[in-house]
């Protein structure tokens, strides 16, 4: 998937990635993709809650061996 901005948040753990997610959305224009790389489990829920109540688009969640997932994110 093309992406605009990449925040690599391995090794983070929660809260960080959503807030350096939150961080690099505000930067970023309406329409435009954030990828986000985490190793922390937790944060498949945090995405997901993230984008609810913030109206960004988690447009694919994606799970890699080991333990790492990747997040593509519509900014609102």
């Amino acid at each position: 998937m093309e992406y605009n901005k990449e925040l690599d948040a391995r090794g983070l753990n929660c809260p960080l990635p959503i807030l350096k997610a939150k961080k690099a959305l505000a930067e970023m224009s309406s329409g435009e993709v954030l990828h986000v790389i985490s190793t922390d489990p937790g944060s498949i829920r945090d995405f997901q809650a993230f984008s609810k109540q913030t109206g960004n688009e988690l447009l694919a969640l994606e799970e890699h061996e080991p333990s790492e997932w990747e997040y593509f994110i519509r900014c609102k």
